[in-house]
């Protein structure tokens, strides 16, 4: 059901069809929602204030990741033990905060990888997050539980924060549309933190026009054609071949190749990220958790841990050296946006992981992908890029700022397409 679809139901036909959907999940999808309004009136009354309410997406559903507050659920990022140290908030974040005010109406809030730090949607504590329709695989993450209740059909749009590629990430997985926009903006700021330097705000929905709409409705866009679109799409290594000639040809559609001087000076220049995104993380992620780490340690998922810890044993000089790395790739970022508007990657190494792809390998083949436009600060387009048998990929399109005319000419060209 697209935006529209929730909007024509009265809200008590609302509330009943969520219940329906949520109540059809298996035990192991349901991981996929922490919390669901679970009185009918209840929530009937908040999809009628929203509507009230007013604006262009009154009443439509969302979905909260588990690092944003809602006003009276406690805010646990995954884990089991964050609410003891924090107390149940009594104010929305301000990205919650946002689309109430344009209208959408927090209906519940999702599962996520623990504290962000991870991103296939795995979590030792409730579960793993199942994809929707190969429960043999896994969602992606950390907004796992946000990219399966919007794929499962339960609402059209869920809230999400990408660091090193959570929205992006699950949205490729999930054959979704995402948005990530830029760190230290307002709607990450008061989120629970993983990296401040590269956390980001977004969301996920369906279908290109829901996403285009929920633009439109929170951030101002400029109209744009082809004509004023200047784009390149670029390889980089470690991507499967079925899954590279996928998103060679679904990126036809927005941008050529790179030609090779462009080509050869981007993979140079991004080549560095991974490394220093994993050593930029790893030092602010231990400076969040540090005054609690140790006392709660054995509270943490083991994989979590394990990346988490690596934060004590950076050194000055490691972080100097991967803070040179951030500003060589920021630079190769704003020498690409002297001539282009955009660039289009692939999202994804390969489809959806099974249990046995969740690999320290498969998350560093990711990370290349996903780690240059996270050094940059940069906003990135999430686009659907349909497989063999019903799996998906997923394209990058990264912009030099959420108010790019580019967000507003791609989805208007997908949301076209027959």
């Amino acid at each position: 059901m697209t935006f529209r679809d929730w909007q024509a139901l009265d809200p008590a036909a609302a509330a009943r069809e969520l219940h329906r959907r949520a109540a059809a999940f298996s035990p192991a999808h349901r991981r996929a929602v922490l919390a669901l309004l679970p009185d009918e009136s209840v929530l009937a009354a908040r999809l009628a204030a929203a509507r009230t309410a007013g604006g262009p997406l009154a009443g439509v559903p969302l979905l909260v990741k588990d690092l944003f507050d809602v006003a009276g659920w406690p805010t646990a990022a995954g884990s089991t033990f964050l609410p003891e140290l924090r107390p149940t908030p009594s104010a929305d974040s301000a990205l919650v905060a946002a689309f109430a005010a344009a209208g959408a109406a927090a209906v519940g809030k999702t599962q996520m990888h623990e504290f962000a730090y991870g991103i296939t949607g795995e979590n030792a504590h409730f579960g793993d997050c199942p994809h929707p329709r190969f429960p043999d695989r896994v969602t992606g993450g950390s907004s796992s539980g946000s990219a399966a209740a919007v794929a499962a059909g339960l609402v059209p749009l869920a809230l999400g924060s990408d660091t090193g590629g959570s929205v992006r990430l699950p949205a490729a997985f999930c054959g979704l549309y995402g948005i990530r926009f830029s760190p230290r903006e307002p709607w990450i700021r008061d989120a629970f933190p993983l990296s401040p330097a590269f956390d980001t705000a977004g969301w996920f929905t369906a279908h290109a026009a829901d996403l285009r709409a929920s633009l439109a409705a929170l951030v101002a866009l400029p109209p744009a054609t082809a004509a004023t679109a200047r784009g390149c799409y670029l390889e980089l290594p470690g991507v499967d071949p079925a899954v590279a000639a996928a998103c060679r040809a679904a990126a036809a559609r927005f941008a050529a190749p790179a030609d090779a001087a462009t080509a050869d000076a981007l993979a140079a220049g991004f080549a560095p990220a991974r490394d220093a995104y994993n050593t930029v993380v790893a030092h602010e992620a231990w400076q969040v958790h540090r005054t609690w780490a140790e006392r709660y340690r054995d509270r943490y998922d083991p994989g979590v841990w394990s990346r988490l810890s690596r934060g004590p044993g950076i050194t000055p000089e490691a972080k100097a050296a991967a803070n040179a790395v951030c500003a060589d790739v920021r630079a190769v970022w704003a020498a690409f946006f002297r001539t282009f508007d955009f660039l289009v990657l692939p999202a994804s190494p390969l489809p959806a992981f099974t249990k046995a792809e969740c690999t320290l390998e498969n998350r560093n083949r990711i990370l290349t992908l996903t780690a240059p436009a996270s050094l940059g600060g940069l906003p990135v387009l999430s686009v659907p890029v349909p497989l063999a048998g019903g799996l998906t990929s997923g394209l990058q399109l990264v912009v030099r700022d959420a108010q790019s005319p580019v967000l507003t000419w791609a989805l208007g060209l997908v949301a076209s397409s027959p």
